[in-house]
């Protein structure tokens, strides 16, 4: 349960997001973020807030840990929308890495959503966001972020 005991602390993070989602382009908006991370209920939730001060929008996700089935419940929410996302991404660790999937909504339809966070150390770590428009059969990487501690 203590998967994201990693996170805590403050963070410099290099964005790197895909202009255009599931059009074939391969133009990419890189952009700089700061995170600040808790660890919660003795490590079974995790708490952070990624500010992007070059796009004018701040964004937190709140992780709890089910001792049931052993997985996690992700939860996003943006400045710009104001509001809690309540579809969750689920998923667990092996190891380093961890895979999460859930739905999401583009243009109006609904796509399969995966994030894998990879832990590299102490002070780096990576988070990706893929969607698949053909129920996971196939996955496009539509934005990275790289984490090294501030």
């Amino acid at each position: 349960m203590n998967d994201f005991d990693f996170f805590a602390g403050s963070w410099n993070v290099a964005n790197r997001k895909l202009v255009k989602v599931l059009s074939g382009s391969d133009e990419w908006d890189e952009f700089p973020g700061y995170s600040v991370a808790s660890r919660h209920f003795d490590g079974a939730a995790s708490f952070d807030e990624v500010t992007f001060p070059t796009k004018g929008f701040s964004g937190l996700t709140v992780r709890v840990f089910n001792h049931e089935t052993r997985q996690w419940s992700i939860y996003w929410a943006s400045s710009s929308r104001g509001v809690l996302d309540t579809r969750p991404m689920v998923g667990a660790f092996e190891g380093n890495r961890g895979e999460f999937h859930g739905e999401e909504t583009h243009e109006g339809g609904p796509v399969r959503c995966r994030f894998i966070w990879t832990v590299n150390g102490p002070d780096a770590a990576r988070w990706e966001q893929a969607f698949s428009a053909d129920g996971g059969q196939t996955w496009e990487t539509n934005w990275t972020m790289d984490f090294s501690r501030a």
